[in-house]
């Protein structure tokens, strides 16, 4: 009573959906819906109210003799009405299929069930990997319901399951849904897991499913794999790891090269890098191929982990990297527009 009482806007995500007894959808979906309304009606409180309910309550195709979907439209047409009579505004979301962290496994969510078990090495069972889902991200989610508590709810009407948008719509909708097939989801995480040993990232571009995806797997990892270790290539030279790789951004490396060491001296057709000293007291050279390999066709950059300054080393230069401290390792953060290719390394050796 107290919070139907002082609440200037009302959330309803209470709701049954995997009940011991078939009658439980009603009186847990429709039953507490009609409790909350009366309950406002008691106490005048006009509040904006949101109900959470499913695309089940569509009643279309497998859905058509869904008990929990029936239970969700009767709780719909309840706030229509509570709204008719009262005038309070009552937005309607019929969800999708969520993923997200924290979702329980082996529950409710094939997403979080296979994000669980292949982060865990346990086995999944896909019967039809053509099966196709909509999937709403939790985050997605979130800033919808912000949206409405301040009156900026997106507002649609439905042609069978699909929503269209709609400014004076009945229903809400949130706008940003992803249609996938069960195998496109297992093959994203088994190449999500693959990540330690293949250090490449997927491409992830801004609000796509597979960055949203891997967020949601990385939340299902278990302790002892949240560190990985990485290939150093050790030499008395110091040492050259590969840290990230890119399909179309190229990849990251880590280079330490010990006190007094002259690393590189080999120039590229078309691959370009970045050298970026983080530690250490350094110099950089690049001379264009073909020009005098003396001092005035020579670039120098000093370097130092003081004062961190980005090299382009281009194309048709050779190029190098000294370390100029006799008690210290230079440590230099090296980005290349191409992952590393064995049978095309596009590498030559030439000293500056």
């Amino acid at each position: 009573d107290h919070y139907c009482s002082d609440a200037d806007f009302v959330f309803n995500l209470a709701g049954v959906n995997r009940p011991k007894e078939q009658s439980e959808f009603m009186s847990g979906n429709f039953g507490f819906a009609s409790v909350l309304l009366d309950t406002l009606k008691k106490h005048n409180n006009r509040a904006p109210v949101m109900l959470a309910s499913s695309i089940q309550a569509t009643l279309i195709g497998r859905y058509g003799t869904s008990d929990y979907g029936k239970s969700k439209l009767a709780g719909e047409e309840l706030f229509f009405e509570y709204s008719k009579a009262t005038g309070a505004p009552v937005y309607v979301y019929r969800f999708p299929n969520l993923f997200g962290k924290w979702c329980r496994p082996n529950y409710n969510s094939a997403v979080a069930t296979f994000c669980n078990n292949i982060a865990n090495d346990l086995p999944i069972r896909v019967d039809n990997p053509a099966t196709e889902l909509d999937l709403l991200y939790i985050d997605d989610l979130v800033a919808e319901m912000l949206d409405a508590l301040e009156g900026k709810e997106h507002r649609c009407e439905y042609d069978e399951l699909d929503p269209f948008e709609k400014k004076d719509g009945r229903y809400c909708f949130v706008p940003t849904t992803h249609h996938v097939t069960l195998g496109e989801i297992v093959d994203l995480l088994n190449t999500f897991k693959a990540q330690p040993e293949t250090l490449v990232i997927p491409e992830m571009s801004k609000n796509s499913f597979a960055k949203k995806l891997y967020s949601t797997y990385l939340s299902y990892l278990p302790a002892p794999k949240v560190a990985f270790p990485l290939k150093m290539n050790v030499d008395a030279r110091g040492s050259f790891t590969e840290l990230l790789k890119t399909k179309n951004c190229g990849q990251v490396s880590i280079n330490i090269s010990k006190p007094g060491v002259t690393k590189g001296q080999h120039w590229h057709h078309s691959k370009w890098e970045f050298f970026i000293v983080v530690s250490g007291h350094g110099l950089i050279q690049e001379r264009k191929i073909g020009d005098p390999a003396d001092e005035a066709h020579t670039l120098n950059f000093e370097v130092s982990g003081e004062k961190i300054t980005a090299i382009h080393m281009l194309p048709g230069y050779t190029h190098n990297i000294i370390n100029l401290s006799d008690t210290e390792d230079l440590v230099t953060v090296m980005w290349a527009n191409e992952p590393f290719d064995p049978t095309y390394p596009d590498t030559f050796f030439q000293e500056v």
